[in-house]
């Protein structure tokens, strides 16, 4: 019972998850496997037929040699391999009873517990993804932040090559008016 290989996750070194997890054809018992777990659970069915079978062929082999009295004898011996069968077969449902409503129990419980780990997966996986795309993102923005910062750089090299940058008129603008307070002897008498 091996489970199908998974894909790995084109964002991560992680293995996603499969969505073929819980197909019981990957996981569900052969027929021999069934057949050879029934034979261990209920022994005495195939022991009945067997001596079913052998009482027929006894009778089979009396007739065709005359013997009457042993033809008789084993087509008893068949009634009783059947009924002894049919015992077996009613007794059996009986007391592996108890044992198939168990059995079903346990399955449910391990298709239950399939069922949490899956989604357990499938949670841990989303949110593996979304660390990865916040921190995709965190980049792109500490990326399109770095490129910003060096066109502003670039911008006030290029103000300050010609001279009419903010800094530069900011100066130029303090000094017409400190040259204009020095010609008016007071408040507002110069240019800006």
């Amino acid at each position: 019972m091996s489970q199908p290989p998974t894909s790995q996750s084109p964002l991560s070194a992680r293995e996603v998850p499969s969505s073929f997890a819980d197909n019981q054809a990957y996981f569900d018992e052969s027929r021999w496997q069934k057949f050879t777990r029934r034979l261990k659970e209920e022994p005495l069915i195939p022991l009945g037929c067997a001596v079913t079978c052998w009482a027929l062929w006894g009778a089979t082999r009396s007739i065709r040699s005359g013997d009457s009295y042993n033809a008789q004898r084993m087509f008893r011996m068949r009634l009783y391999g059947q009924f002894f069968t049919i015992v077996a077969m009613v007794a059996g449902s009986f007391y592996y009873n108890s044992d198939r409503i168990l059995r079903k129990e346990y399955e449910e419980i391990l298709k239950e517990r399939k069922a949490i780990e899956k989604r357990n997966a499938w949670i841990k996986e989303l949110e593996a993804r979304d660390l990865e795309e916040k921190d995709w993102r965190e980049k792109v923005k500490e990326v399109t932040q770095k490129r910003k910062e060096e066109e502003d750089v670039a911008r006030a090299k290029e103000e300050a090559k010609k001279g009419d940058g903010v800094v530069t008129k900011a100066v130029k603008g303090l000094r017409g008016r400190l040259a204009g307070e020095g010609e008016g002897g007071g408040e507002g008498g110069g240019k800006p």
